[in-house]
């Protein structure tokens, strides 16, 4: 029997994940909102996802199948996405990226892989009209097969994915300045 995992998604008519991402500039005010509101949403989004994900390994991630729950996650990100203009995306943190759209692209993700990496659960900013949040992934001896290597020994070192979420706000009433952490 040969049995193939891909982390890449097939290939579907009508459906192209790439071009579903919202694009920055493409966002209309009427879809921005505050950085309290897009903080809580953030964490909420979180949750649901990292929640959505654990069910998704423990329920159907099986060897012998050929989607990943991570990978099946990104249809649920594109579909938010279009509900809400919020973007979810996962990017690589101290193990290998199983996907180059996973390699950490922007300063923000760059940053975060470092925070998380250094031992931080959670990363967040507020740039370029986005409330932006990163949260460590643990990755459990399964994820760490397929990323690590099958053969390699397991590391000591925790490992990590992060979840990165960008929401688009407009300025607290209150808010003279977009505040950093």
């Amino acid at each position: 029997m040969v049995v193939a995992i891909c982390a890449e998604p097939p290939a579907r008519s009508g459906s192209n994940n790439n071009k579903s991402k919202t694009s920055h500039s493409q966002v209309e005010q009427k879809d921005r909102v505050s950085v309290t509101v897009a903080r809580d949403r953030a964490k909420t989004m979180h949750s649901i996802y990292s929640a959505t994900l654990d069910m998704l390994h423990h329920r159907y991630f099986r060897r012998d199948k050929a989607v990943l729950p991570a990978r099946a996650m990104e249809d649920v990100f594109a579909e938010i996405q279009l509900q809400s203009k919020v973007e979810a995306q996962w990017i690589s943190v101290n193990m290998k990226a199983m996907s180059v759209d996973h390699e950490p692209k922007t300063d923000f993700e760059k940053r975060a892989a470092k925070e998380i990496a250094a031992g931080k659960t959670d990363y967040e900013v507020v740039e370029d009209g986005y409330y932006r949040r990163a949260i460590a992934i643990p990755l459990t001896s399964g994820c760490i097969s397929c990323h690590g290597g099958m053969f390699k020994e397991l590391s000591k070192t925790p490992k990590f994915a992060g979840l990165v979420i960008n929401v688009p706000v407009i300025r607290d009433a209150g808010e003279s300045k977009p505040d950093s952490k």
